[in-house]
């Protein structure tokens, strides 16, 4: 059966199906194809059905795979129905067969359907577990038991078998074995002589009147719960507010005392396990958090002689701003994040430890899969959740079987896991701020959240046992001075924090005075302030400040006390801002370099010492260079470009077309703009305006990509060509020096 070419199918396509082709298959764009030849080949390449195949749900692939077993890789046929078994109706594989045309992985009529030859290797090198056909029809009347079990069990694939019995071919009366009587009445194909394989006519005969096996038509139903909305935001916000918490804390404790970097990478164990004690929560949470503040570039390696994980510049921005933002900051970080956190703490085949921040765990597929799972649940009404992710990954399983490779189930696990502690998903169910995350970014995430959230309180409740608790968000300026004079001592929709000597003192440090303390305190407690606290506080500020230390940046000494003086007395010691603590010592917070060559500049003769009094040579070292920046990263996938990118794409590819069967006449190259090409090409141009003769001109894009397009030229000088292309009644300019050929089309 004859059938029409892939390439002459797509120049018989709208041009919206065309947009469409391209949108589904967006590597199919890039580089632009010169025409529909160039597409066709394009579309029928190993790796871009592969890709396209990732897409395909498990009843389209079935569909295709049957398809590939009836040979229309080789030659039309028609709609496999007899393999697919008495379950499927026609309406779904209809259906099935549009989703193939669509992406350009079937095309032709139903009675002449064709696929890429490349179509098979997508399915192994036997499609539905079926050996190669022969066109023969066989009879298997009169076959022995023996005979019927070699048979059967090829049947069920995969159809080819080892056997010493290939060795050699006799004939049938002098055959002993059931192999070499079923090679000798030709039931069996001798491959090679240890080889024999089943004929697909015999493997189809004998799996009855299912070939495929039984072939799920449509998708599980997962079980759900209805829920309500506004219980699913508050729930998510109480972990986004725990989120924020903990990484606040993070990112203090290595402000610190900053985690040093291994040397292949990545964080130790004993710094994982510090983590999980500082932030009081497990080693999964704490490899999450890890993972987050460096996702977000709130904490990053110094990439110095001894490398340490330190906070960034950009932690003090995410520290100053409110809530919602700091929660839509990391929420987006980990939506894109690159690597599978999940994976710290296991053990790889070479059973060596994944742990933090090291390059074992990256994923660039990661962030498509994880949006792949969320927008799974974005589909579902609001409020409805999927409490068994089980049931999340039996449907994504079916959507996209080739998706995910063996990790999918728990990838699909893992994502809710990582999405509930993060506050995307609550109760097995998307939150509001999730669903904008996805769709608006995280802008508008930090509002959505602000909305879910209630308003913050402006008090507390003061008890007699020192705690005090915070029954909901509070206001940041009183979070922040509580935070200040209190520990957290448990978290949760209501906070907990207690009041100790030591954290009174902490206030008492910053700045803060006793009357200070007392009032916050009186106006912020909707409970009587217990006199104990009263006491507390006013006790450890009569202690505070009676032993007092600053800061000296250099000191000076001398056993002359007059020649102390006479420093003191020199106008530059008040540029030097030298202060005398005891009769021989002098102190200064600028550094010691400077002190020194200021009084150099003055007369005097100063020397460095070390803490052990010895000299210091404090000349300047050598040049210093800043750490390498990391290359950006390169999306997983290629960018689909908008719907009007690939409309002016298809334009062009069938111009591409229109010029390739364009008759010509007297043509004219520019070999690498050499000889005498350039001005043959102006000549032959400028010959075609004078006449009104069309022209095809082959060119080069501003994206490098050569293309031909057929023009009346209108103006041809000044380095430019302009003409009218009347296929799409527009006018074009073209630069002389991007054209490579010129030809008159002729006339008819």
């Amino acid at each position: 059966m004859s059938g029409i070419t892939l390439a002459d199918w797509l120049r018989a396509q709208d041009d919206a199906a065309l947009v469409a082709l391209l949108r589904a298959r967006p590597d199919l764009a890039t580089p632009p194809p010169a025409d529909m030849s160039v597409l066709a080949t394009r579309v029928g390449t190993r790796a871009s059905i592969a890709r396209a195949c990732e897409d395909l749900d498990t009843f389209t692939l079935a569909v295709l795979e049957a398809l590939v077993v009836e040979g229309a890789d080789a030659a039309p046929v028609a709609l496999p129905t007899k393999l697919l078994g008495p379950d499927v109706k026609p309406r779904p594989l209809k259906q099935a067969v549009a989703r193939l045309r669509s992406l350009a992985l079937a095309w032709g009529d139903d009675d002449a359907l064709s696929v890429p030859p490349v179509t098979r290797e997508a399915f192994g090198s036997y499609p539905g577990g079926l050996g190669r056909g022969t066109g023969q029809t066989y009879d298997l009347s009169g076959i022995t038991e023996g005979e019927q079990r070699v048979l059967q069990k090829l049947a069920a694939g995969p159809p080819i078998g080892d056997t010493k019995d290939a060795s050699r071919v006799v004939p049938l009366e002098k055959a002993e074995t059931p192999v070499q009587r079923l090679l000798a009445r030709g039931l069996l194909l001798r491959r090679d002589p240890g080889t024999v394989e089943l004929p697909r006519e015999i493997g189809v005969a004998l799996r009855g009147d299912r070939p495929l096996g039984p072939i799920q038509v449509t998708e599980p139903k997962p079980k759900t719960t209805a829920l309500q909305q506004t219980s699913v935001d508050a729930t998510g916000g109480g972990e986004a507010l725990e989120l924020v918490r903990h990484v606040e804390n993070l990112i203090a404790s290595w402000s610190a005392e900053p985690a040093p970097v291994l040397r292949t990478g990545g964080l130790g164990v004993r710094e994982l396990r510090k983590v999980v004690k500082d932030l009081d929560v497990d080693e999964r949470r704490a490899a999450l958090l890890i993972e987050l503040v460096v996702g977000a570039d709130l904490a990053a390696n110094t990439e110095a002689t001894e490398p340490e994980w330190v906070p960034t510049t950009k932690a003090d921005v995410w520290l100053a701003a409110t809530t919602e933002v700091r929660w839509a900051t990391l929420a987006h970080a980990w939506l894109d994040l690159p690597r599978l956190p999940a994976l710290i703490g296991r053990r790889d085949e070479k059973d060596r430890l994944f742990n933090p921040l090291a390059d074992e765990i990256r994923r660039a597929q990661a962030p498509r899969d994880r949006r792949w799972v969320l927008e799974t649940l974005t589909a579902f009404p609001k409020g409805t959740a999927i409490a068994n992710p089980a049931d999340l990954a039996a449907l994504l399983g079916w959507r996209a079987p080739r998706r995910g490779g063996r990790q999918r189930d728990e990838l699909v696990r893992w994502t809710v896991e990582e999405g509930t502690a993060v506050g995307v998903l609550a109760l097995g169910a998307i939150t509001s701020a999730g669903r904008v995350l996805l769709d608006e970014g995280p802008g508008h995430a930090a509002k959505a959240l602000g909305d879910a959230l209630p308003a913050p309180l402006d008090h507390v409740l003061v008890q007699a046992d020192l705690t005090v608790v915070a029954p909901g968000r509070l206001e940041p300026e009183l979070a922040d001075e509580l935070a200040l004079v209190a520990n957290v001592e448990s978290a949760g929709s209501a906070t907990v924090y207690r009041v100790s000597e030591a954290t009174v003192r902490r206030a008492l440090d910053a700045g803060r005075t006793a009357e200070e303390l007392q009032e916050m305190f009186k106006l912020r407690s909707r409970t009587p302030v217990p006199q104990s606290l009263t006491y507390l506080i006013d006790d450890a500020a009569r202690r505070h400040g009676r032993l007092r230390g600053g800061a000296a940046g250099s000191f000076l000494r001398c056993d002359d006390p007059v020649l102390i003086s006479e420093v003191l007395a020199h106008p530059e010691a008040g540029r030097l801002e030298l202060r005398r603590i005891a009769p021989t010592v002098l102190v200064s917070p600028l550094p010691l370099a400077d002190v020194l060559d200021g009084l150099r500049s003055a007369g005097f003769a100063p020397a460095a010492e070390g803490p052990d009094g010895q000299v210091l040579d404090l000349r300047p070292g050598g040049r210093r260079t800043t750490p390498r920046q990391r290359s950006a990263r390169k999306p997983a996938s290629p960018a689909v470009p908008a719907d009007e990118r690939l409309g002016e794409l298809v334009r062009l590819v069938r111009a591409g077309d229109r010029a390739a069967a364009t008759p010509r006449g007297e043509r004219v190259a520019v070999p690498s703009n050499l000889g005498a090409g350039p001005s043959a090409t102006l000549s032959l141009l400028q010959q075609a305006a004078r006449a009104r003769r069309k022209v095809l001109v082959g060119f080069v894009d501003s994206h490098g990509t050569a293309a031909q397009r057929v023009i009346e030229p209108h103006v041809v000088g000044g380095g430019v060509l302009e003409g009218y292309d009347h296929s799409y009644g527009e006018v074009l300019r073209f630069p002389l020096h991007r054209v490579t050929s010129a030809a008159l089309v002729d006339e008819d």
